[in-house]
């Protein structure tokens, strides 16, 4: 193949590019700002194509003594900003779907329970709500929920489950027990579930918001030690810690594991948290909207370290953590849990 030949070979498919990007942009797939990325990629590949002698610049700049390798090393860069670039909109377009999925759940919401949510997002009323993100959890909810005090420190509790696109007939259990449920059409993550239950919770004017897992992990008697601070106007946002409390799993992978992230956080928040990892938590509920929460999983670090970004005052209690009532954990199994607890970490810290 001749050098003639590369020309023509990088023309056409710098041309292609550009004509796939505008094809794509026409039928309303790309945004400008996806176009523009396509034409200007398109043109590089066609001006190095008709003049290579562009690449003599890269060489100078990268100290290399070969044209093909210094364009080489250009190209993965490159190719490495475009892959960043996608893993970007990748994760937006998630969180789109996710917020799309959370507005139907709680419109849906709205029509089933009128007289419990109100529009205009107004003063609380001394209620505490309790919500309980659900997935694939029928055969332990009723027990857990049938654990749960109908007032805790001259607080009425209230109970919100958000089901997360369970598909064990959850929905149908809780409905006929006369529960509130929110329903993901699909699964989106404890995260997501947790936006949905906060969202709701605004609606309803609740005075402070507790987060309550379906899998039985978690004691009700903790509760008042739980809100107290906050009902004493000394934090507003509480983490129950296992660490101070009792961990019927101590000493575990993950024991450790949860130990690393703690002192992680530690040291980005300057303030000593021992339980990162921890989902049983109250926040005010005046506070929530000041949390800008994205996370579909791993949700637990993502709000400590929103509520430090955001001077929320913060507290450790004990509370006991036990081994599951029914059925498997939803964690992801082996490196992904941990790659991505450190991720969501990273990213929230960045902000």
């Amino acid at each position: 193949m001749t050098a003639e030949h590369v020309r023509i070979a990088g023309v056409a498919v710098a041309l292609l590019f550009a004509a796939y990007g505008v094809v794509r942009y026409r039928g309303g797939g790309w945004r400008r700002l996806d176009l523009l990325l396509a034409v200007f990629l398109a043109g590089g590949i066609g001006a190095i194509a008709v003049f290579p002698q562009i690449g003599d610049v890269f060489t100078l700049l990268f100290r290399l003594e070969n044209r093909a390798f210094a364009l080489l090393v250009v190209s993965n860069l490159a190719l490495f900003a475009f892959f960043l670039y996608l893993l970007n909109q990748i994760r937006a377009n998630s969180i789109r779907n996710g917020r799309l999925v959370s507005a139907l759940a709680i419109r849906q919401y709205k029509e089933r329970f009128p007289e419990r949510t109100r529009d205009d997002g107004g003063e609380s009323d001394g209620r505490l709500l309790i919500v309980v993100p659900a997935y694939n959890e029928a055969p332990s909810i009723r027990d857990v929920l049938g654990t749960l005090p109908e007032n805790v420190l001259g607080h009425k509790v209230d109970v919100l489950v958000v089901d997360d696109g369970s598909t064990d007939g959850i929905e149908e259990i809780l409905l006929r027990e006369d529960y509130p449920v929110a329903v993901h059409a699909v699964n989106r993550g404890q995260g997501d579930a947790l936006r949905t239950g906060f969202e709701i919770a605004r609606l309803e004017g609740a005075d402070i918001v507790v987060n309550f897992d379906a899998d039985g992990q978690y004691r009700a008697d903790d509760l008042e030690d739980l809100i107290k601070p906050i009902v004493a106007d000394e934090a507003d946002y509480v983490h129950g810690s296992r660490f101070l409390g009792f961990y019927e799993e101590s000493g575990s992978v993950r024991h450790m594991g949860v130990v690393f992230f703690s002192r992680l956080i530690t040291v980005l928040s300057r303030q000593r948290i021992t339980d990162a990892t921890n989902g049983f938590r109250a926040i005010r509920g005046s506070k929530l909207d000041k949390l800008d929460l994205r996370e579909e999983s791993f949700s637990a670090t993502e709000l400590i370290l929103e509520a430090f970004r955001n001077k929320l005052r913060l507290k450790e209690v004990p509370v006991s953590m036990l081994k599951r009532a029914e059925g498997e954990s939803k964690k992801p199994k082996r490196l992904r849990y941990p790659f991505g607890v450190l991720r969501v970490i990273i990213q929230t810290w960045l902000r």
